[in-house]
């Protein structure tokens, strides 16, 4: 066993039971919920370390179960599995704060696949840090454990994604880290999001602790490459 423990809800009994099973085999425990509600209170009284989260589902979609979650502050993966797989769809689960997104029909494979990629990603980042619990930029400071930038003036909470992104560049300081490796370290794979998407990802975070978002002093692109991080 894994000991790691994951949730699957989905209100279509045959397919939640054929996940189920599948990552039961895979050595992880699994709790199945059919209703969106529930699961949020379910996953409010004790966190699992993945869900595998339907969007349509009877009561409260499973949309709003990642947006209430995220808005409480619960950092606790989710994986939509949806027919819902349109981009407009994929994006918007996404910026509520969903780690990945896969449309059915699906390979139970890939799934699998997926679900070991976003776990990996977990380990890495609850792991110690090379570069410390913080990161100082001139009169800013950023803290890896609670996702808070602390400026001059002011304090603004990081998404989990931002984060780790300073984490990864942090923790390679003066060197240039490429945009397919942010990508592995903070999304687990390579097959979404887009390498474009790490520079919106970018353009934010220059705007919360650079100076001169502009005129980058701790930030910088290397043209075709990725970006560097000089402390």
């Amino acid at each position: 066993m894994t000991g790691e423990r994951l949730m699957v809800v989905e209100d279509e009994a045959h397919l939640a039971e054929v996940i189920a099973d599948n990552l039961k085999l895979e050595g992880w425990a699994v709790d199945v919920i059919a209703n969106g509600e529930q699961a949020l209170n379910a996953i409010r009284d004790c966190p699992p370390d993945l869900v595998l989260l339907d969007v349509m589902l009877p009561g409260m979609d499973g949309f709003t179960v990642c947006e209430t979650l995220r808005a409480e502050q619960c950092h606790v993966p989710i994986l939509f599995l949806t027919a819902k797989s349109g981009r407009d769809d994929r994006v918007h689960g996404l910026q509520l704060g969903g780690d990945d997104y896969l449309g059915k029909p699906f390979d139970l494979e890939e799934l699998i696949l997926r679900v070991r990629a976003i776990l990996r990603r977990g380990e890495w980042y609850r792991a110690p840090s090379s570069a410390g619990n913080a990161l100082v930029l001139g009169e800013v400071s950023i803290d890896f454990s609670t996702f808070m930038v602390t400026r001059t003036d002011d304090s603004v909470e990081l998404s989990q994604k931002e984060t780790m992104i300073l984490r990864c560049l942090a923790e390679q300081a003066g060197a240039v880290v490429s945009r397919a490796e942010i990508v592995k370290h903070v999304w687990g794979y390579d097959a979404f999001p887009t390498l474009r998407t790490i520079d919106n990802f970018i353009v934010r975070l220059r705007r919360l602790i650079e100076p001169d978002p502009r005129n980058p002093r701790y930030i910088h692109t290397v043209r075709g490459t990725g970006y560097r991080l000089t402390p």
